[in-house]
């Protein structure tokens, strides 16, 4: 049996997230909305990865932290001008969304 797990962060604009989470490799793979003027609901998706978006009040919480795994976390930190933090597991960068949800993304040291 297949199983995937996949966050839902709580965003104001799907249009703003999709365009921030644009720069860490991810694309939109679709957006739903019961009308034009009511708020929506995305996927993203970077490889195997996805994070669910929503503009939903009762969704998601403000400030979540997810962590990601990013093969090429050098390349990721020079475009958001941002140094890794060296940690016993690997090395991380800390970035927020525009909504202030915490990401921290490493490029683990193998064992």
């Amino acid at each position: 049996m297949s199983q995937e797990v996949i966050p839902i962060l709580r965003v104001t604009s799907i249009d703003q997230s999709v365009a921030w989470y644009a720069q860490l490799g991810f694309h939109k793979e679709w957006e739903h909305r019961l009308e034009p003027d009511e708020p929506g609901f995305a996927s993203i998706a970077r490889g195997r990865g996805h994070i669910y978006l929503s503009e939903h009040d009762d969704d998601a919480s403000p400030d979540t932290l997810i962590y990601i795994r990013h093969s090429q976390l050098d390349d990721l930190a020079r475009r958001l001008d941002q140094e890794p933090t060296e940690v016993p597991w690997g090395r991380e960068l800390k970035v927020e969304d525009p909504d202030g949800n915490r990401l921290r993304i490493s490029d683990p040291i193998d064992d």
